[in-house]
C-alpha cells in the first residue's frame, strides 16, 4: 500500500493530509486524543478509507517505539 499521507505545497499549504484527500491527519489524532473512535472519524470523512487510517497509525506506533 502507498504511504497514507502525503504533503503538497498545493494542497492546504503543504498540511500533511490523507493521500488523495484534503483531511489533514492531524484530525485523526485530534479525534481519538477528545475521546471520538475511529469509527466516528471514518464517519465524519468518508474520503479516508479505515486502511488509510490504521496504516497511520500503525507507522506512528512504530516511529513512537523506535525511539525509545
Amino acid at each position: 500500500m502507498p504511504d497514507a499521507i502525503t504533503r503538497d505545497p498545493e494542497v492546504m499549504h503543504g498540511t500533511p493530509v490523507f493521500r488523495g484527500t484534503r483531511v489533514p491527519v492531524q484530525t485523526l489524532f485530534e479525534y481519538l486524543e477528545h475521546g471520538e473512535s475511529l469509527d466516528s472519524f471514518l464517519e465524519g470523512f468518508p474520503t479516508v478509507t479505515r486502511a488509510m487510517a490504521i496504516q497511520v497509525l500503525e507507522e506512528s506506533k512504530d516511529l513512537r517505539l523506535a525511539r525509545l
